[in-house]
């Protein structure tokens, strides 16, 4: 195989209570990436389309990604990638990741499958460097395994895929203003009381309980963040408006969607999930803010190829 066509998904990350260890994966929203083959060894991205991002590859999180999983295997050829980004750039929905993850993704398989996606994993942090400043998971882990995803260590790198619950829909509405990761957690404090960590470690094992034992009820309860969210919230506009009235509808939880601008629900079954987007609309439609609104079951695969 020479040539290869990528859906690199859209994500959550942080799921409330979960900061930089906890994220999932959507099906219907995500970027289409081809990666081919070439003579001259390197890797090359040759056109993005849909958004103005580095096409220079030390500047790119597509290719400092395929870089650092290079360093590490000998080839006699190169890569072209094309991107064509349908996840906007500091929409809190992963777009770095998507890049990052689909290059790494679609060089392994035209290498014939050398890492297995977990493997995949820590050289697509690097380059979530280049968006955020620091080597995160959340993101790339759930684009690359699918379901939901627990970053349960860093060092050493330890993850666990979980599978979500059949009913499980997600509605994320992205307010088009960007916030960029970096500034987003610059906004963040280094230390917390200890209420709230005990509050917030109960959530997360409340979480995942919840997920394993398809308790919807318990996932409800357990989306809730007592240190992020009080943060950042004030920079996204229409948050309380957006959480209060899709509770109001059903949703089982409302949270920031990575580090903003977008707000996600989750909801047990499509009609509550489509309840949720008509109250989300209700409330933008006022605004002058450009908008958009998805609702997606959650992709049980990752990284699909076209």
């Amino acid at each position: 195989m020479n040539e290869i066509k990528l859906f690199c998904p859209a994500t959550i990350a942080n799921l409330s209570c979960g900061f930089d260890v906890l994220g999932l994966c959507l099906e219907t929203v995500g970027d289409e990436m081809i990666i081919r083959k070439v003579t001259d060894k390197g890797v090359r991205i040759t056109k993005i389309y849909g958004a103005t991002l580095p096409l220079k590859t030390e500047e790119n999180v597509a290719g400092v990604a395929a870089l650092a999983m290079l360093n590490e295997i000998s080839t006699d050829f190169g890569f072209e990638i094309i991107i064509y980004k349908n996840i906007k750039a500091g929409s809190g929905i992963g777009s770095s990741a998507a890049s990052a993850a689909g290059a790494v993704f679609g060089i392994n398989e035209l290498l014939g499958k050398p890492f297995s996606r977990k493997e995949l994993i820590r050289f697509a942090m690097m380059g979530e460097v280049i968006a955020s400043g620091s080597e995160h998971a959340d993101n790339v882990t759930p684009a690359l395994l699918g379901g939901f995803t627990l970053v349960r260590s860093y060092s050493p790198l330890d993850v666990i895929r979980i599978e979500s619950p059949s009913e499980l829909f997600a509605t994320v509405i992205h307010p088009q203003i960007e916030l960029k990761t970096s500034e987003m957690r610059a906004v963040l404090t280094p230390m917390i009381a200890l209420e709230s960590a005990i509050k917030q470690w109960g959530n997360v094992g409340g979480l995942i309980a919840g997920l394993y034992s398809n308790d919807y009820d318990l996932i409800g309860r357990s989306l809730h963040d007592e240190i992020v969210e009080p943060l950042r919230a004030k920079f996204i506009p229409y948050f309380d408006e957006i959480k209060t009235e899709s509770m109001n509808s059903g949703a089982l939880g409302v949270g920031i969607s990575g580090s903003g601008p977008s707000i996600f629900a989750l909801s047990k079954g499509i009609e509550t999930a489509n309840k949720v987007k008509t109250a989300m609309n209700s409330i933008f439609r006022k605004t002058n803010i450009p908008y958009e609104i998805h609702v997606s079951t959650i992709n049980s695969e990752g990284i699909k190829i076209l």
